[in-house]
């Protein structure tokens, strides 16, 4: 079980690395759209593997959702 929580949270860390980086290559302005490109793409990949990460660990049981509480 602890072992999905760190990779949840090192997954959405990459997330939000990869969505830096694509930030700061479109704020330079260099001209490098390729980087730009690279590291979008790489941030939706990331989504996909943790999106079906969470799947996989709730089919498996080994986290489980929660309804809102009144």
């Amino acid at each position: 079980m602890e072992l999905i929580r760190i990779l949840i949270f090192c997954l959405l860390a990459a997330i939000l690395a990869s969505l830096g980086t694509a930030l700061y290559h479109l704020s330079t302005g260099r001209g490098d759209s390729r980087r730009m490109l690279r590291a979008l793409t790489l941030r939706i990949a990331l989504s996909i593997a943790l999106f079906l990460l969470l799947m996989i660990a709730w089919r498996a049981g080994y986290i489980t959702p929660h309804g809102l509480q009144q």
